[in-house]
């Protein structure tokens, strides 16, 4: 039986990586707003990180599983910051943009070791969802240019 901070952290990750696949799909299509609206349930998955850097779940590498969580709390509040509460266009920046894919990914990619500790199937469950979120990525900036 896993811990039920092993769990959280993993349904966090699974949480993360299907509304950020939510969110280019809805760029992709040119639903417009809803990349917004599917964004909403990501800034939420703060809660629960906070609760696990404070708590954190049983791991081999204990201040790598704090790192994971810290980068992944990171993004989420680039998040918060530039496109909820200030809507600054920061996608426009180049430089920008080069720091903030370097956070999505180090943020996004420290939670496939968060996962990791629920096992080897949910570890392959979330590395299909992240090369998913990280395909889609690319492909709706190269599109959209957002």
């Amino acid at each position: 039986m896993l811990d039920n901070r092993v769990l959280l952290g993993l349904a966090v990750t699974h949480v993360i990586y299907v509304f950020c696949i939510l969110v280019f799909i809805a760029r992709l299509i040119k639903k417009c707003h809803w990349d917004t609206w599917l964004g909403i349930p990501i800034l939420f998955m703060a809660l629960p990180l906070l609760y696990l850097l404070w708590k954190p779940a049983e791991s081999p590498h204990p201040f790598m599983y704090k790192v994971q969580i810290f980068l992944a709390l990171c993004l989420i509040l680039w998040l918060l910051v530039f496109d909820y509460l200030f809507q600054i266009d920061f996608r426009q920046s180049f430089w920008m943009v080069v720091v903030f894919t370097i956070l999505f990914f180090a943020g996004t990619g420290g939670l496939l070791g968060v996962a990791s500790l629920a096992g080897k199937s949910w570890t392959i469950s979330a590395t299909g969802l992240y090369l998913m979120m990280a395909v889609l990525a690319f492909v709706q900036r190269n599109q959209t240019g957002y």
